[in-house]
């Protein structure tokens, strides 16, 4: 017999509050809370852990338990995000523009407060539209195919034109880079290893997750080495002030909490778009929408959080949209969701619209009530957690570099993962110096492959005719002015072509310009290697790395070329310079500028010579072992701190890396050329 909506809702808000359901949603939710603090790891290990023991639990507690944690995974990302700028997930990283600098300036407490309550309000928000448009958005669904899902991807790298602020042809470059980086690996079409280097780890290309945690934590704690300082010296507002004054923003912006939410769980909903993309289009979204945001995100603007955690705690019930409708999974963690449905004999579709939707609305509840649960809990330990801002540098490094190299090596659990995140680091942190902003590419190298494969398939499927389909029109008209919209406002801020074109004089060479020319090298190089492939392993490489190449050029010449900005506003006219909008640098800015330059390499040097020490460490006794001897050497040398905090230090955080990782977890570690104490993986490693 099938239920009502409403029936269906009440019975399964009754079946929620028995005593065994609501202890595995509090399980759930705390284990969600730990995953989403430890950088990297995310709530993918832990629901595929959790999902043998869902075994003999009843249908609703068994999602009440996976929900749980899957729920509030990103409740908790923004705390390293916005304490240590390192994102405690993909889904965080654009949190860390607006979280860190807040945190530095003594504002911890109000930012996390922000993110709680935004990602409370998006989950919540998440979860009542799931319910309410479970039975409506079938038949839309059921019309969305490859072209849309496609339109969907290109609308998204057409916010890179605001992603790139006030830098538009650096960004173009850098997102440019990794469209092309997220081609690596196998070509879906032909099979043709494209910049593979020989090596089997990048067959099916960089995972995310050791790229992410590269370019936006380690850059962080590098320029934390660098200062030797504490994150934020300013205590005065890190207290309960602070943490009502982040929950008023919330409400104070009430409209703007809403809107990203819609778009993070619309975005959801969208299989394949990802959780590492949404809150790079929220933010990008109250970037042009929201009043004077142009003057202040990227500074510490307390909307940047609430843009970002909002939508990104919302994807959730958007994910469970396709998921329980089509049995399309709208994420990877969805993924493993359909195998509880598969143990509890659920099967997504029509029944679960009707015979099962007291189930149904039991998941919509459990997303819900997680939601409110974890930010509760998050709320009580927030205090405690804002002041690890103030800790001084050689306490936080060692934990977070140990928790960093094991969030990275879930990429793939190959030695490739932690050579990834090295060079991505490297990489970042010199982005971040030469002010080339990070966001483009990592929006880039997410939605790269979308593109791809969906234009692949929506050509061997539908010709041509694809590009009549009205939502394919619509997207692709947005995505269009997206691009366009900001070049047209410059034109006219300058008071034209003309005087955009006037700026130029004498060549001047600076240190930037070594950079743009390594990109140059990079993109020339991988061009020149895709030469020689397949025409259809090749043509979408070519053109993306052509275009990447011109915007690179271009950025170089307009650097070398343009005059300084004091004298270019003097050849203006006084009405358009008035008109001259100022933009932010859509990115972190260093916070090193009062060191000399040589001390700043030198000390950068350092720290990336310690990141190397602990992974040749690590290749020769293993992860666990390293952990006490970094820290002992790492706090004795870099302090000095004391024995009596340093030997406690080593012992406490190698036991709980011991028995959270290896002992719950049960992660294969890196292999070791000495085997020994960790177990080697098997033909992974030459014999020595």
């Amino acid at each position: 017999m099938e239920l009502s909506m409403l029936d269906a809702a009440g019975s399964a808000f009754i079946m929620m509050f028995d005593p065994w359901r609501m202890t595995m949603l509090f399980t759930g939710v705390i284990l969600g809370l730990v995953l989403g603090i430890l950088p990297g790891i995310g709530g993918l290990a832990g629901t595929a852990l959790l999902l043998p023991f869902t075994f003999n639990m009843d249908p609703v507690a068994a999602m009440a338990l996976l929900l749980g944690l899957g729920s509030t995974t990103a409740t908790g990302d923004p705390i390293p995000a916005i304490l240590f700028g390192v994102p405690g997930g993909a889904g965080s990283a654009a949190t860390v523009l607006d979280g860190l600098p807040m945190a530095k300036r003594g504002e911890a407490s109000r930012a996390l407060s922000a993110a709680y309550m935004s990602s409370m309000m998006g989950g919540v928000f998440g979860a009542i539209l799931m319910g309410i448009s479970l039975p409506i958005l079938r038949p839309i669904m059921l019309y969305i195919g490859s072209p849309e899902l496609l339109s969907f991807a290109v609308l998204g790298i057409s916010m890179v034109a605001v992603l790139s602020g006030n830098t538009p042809l650096r960004g173009l470059t850098v997102a440019g880079l990794g469209l092309l980086i997220s081609m690596i690996g196998s070509d879906p079409q032909t099979g043709t290893l494209r910049w593979t280097l020989d090596t089997l780890y990048l067959w099916e290309g960089p995972p995310l997750v050791p790229i992410v945690l590269g370019l936006f934590a380690l850059p962080e704690l590098a320029d934390l080495a660098i200062a030797r300082t504490a994150i934020a010296g300013n205590m005065a507002r890190t207290d309960r002030q602070g943490m009502w004054k982040g929950a008023k923003d919330c409400f104070d912006h009430i409209w703007l909490v809403l809107r990203c939410s819609w778009l993070g769980a619309a975005l959801g909903a969208v299989p394949g778009i990802g959780g590492a993309v949404v809150d790079w289009l929220a933010y990008g979204h109250a970037m042009r929408t929201e009043k004077g945001a142009s003057q202040t995100f990227g500074r510490g603007d307390v909307r940047g959080v609430i843009a970002s955690e909002s939508a990104n705690n919302s994807r959730e019930g958007g994910a469970l949209v396709p998921t329980v409708a089509f049995g399309v999974p709208g994420s990877a963690g969805m993924a493993i969701l359909m195998g509880a449905f598969m143990i509890h004999g659920l099967v997504p579709g029509p029944d679960m619209l009707s015979k099962h939707l007291d189930i149904t609305y039991a998941m919509v509840w459990s997303v819900a009530l997680a939601n409110v649960v974890g930010a509760g809990l998050c709320y009580l330990f927030s205090e405690y957690f804002a002041r690890l801002a103030t800790l001084r540098y050689t306490l936080i490094m060692p934990a977070t570099l140990g928790i960093i190299y094991i969030g990275a090596f879930q990429g793939a659990r190959n030695w490739g993962d932690l050579w990834t995140l090295l060079i991505f680091g490297i990489l970042g942190w010199t982005m971040k110096q030469m002010k080339f902003p990070r966001p483009p590419m990592v929006l880039g190298i997410v939605l790269g492959e979308v593109v791809e494969r969906y234009l692949f398939i929506s050509i061997q499927r539908y010709g041509i005719t694809w590009f009549a389909r009205p939502i394919v029109i619509g997207l692709f008209a947005l995505a269009l002015l997206g691009l366009v919209r900001p070049l047209v406002q410059d034109v006219k801020a300058h008071g034209g072509v003309k005087g955009m074109l006037s700026g130029f004089g004498a060549p001047r060479f600076a240190p930037q310009n070594l950079f743009s020319l390594f990109l140059m090298g990079v993109i020339a190089y991988m061009l020149f290697e895709a030469s020689t492939w397949n025409f259809s392993a090749k043509i979408v490489p070519m053109i993306v790395g052509g275009l990447a190449l011109f915007f690179c050029t271009a950025s170089l010449l307009n650097e070398i070329f343009r005059l300084p900005e004091d004298q270019l506003e003097l050849g203006l006219a006084g009405a358009a310079k008035k008109k001259v909008e100022t933009k932010i640098h859509m990115d972190l800015e260093s916070d090193t500028g009062h060191i000399p330059v040589n001390q700043i390499a030198v000390r950068a040097a350092v720290f990336f010579g310690w990141l190397l020490a602990f992974m040749g460490s690590m290749a020769l006794i293993g992860l666990i072992p390293t952990v006490p001897l970094f820290v002992i050497i790492y706090m004795r040398i870099e302090g000095p701190e004391r024995w009596t905090i340093v030997v406690p230090y080593a012992v406490l955080l190698t036991v709980f890396i011991w028995i959270v990782f290896d002992q719950l977890l049960t992660i294969p570690w890196p292999p070791t050329y000495l085997g020994g104490w960790v177990p080697a993986l098997k033909g992974l490693v030459p014999s020595v």
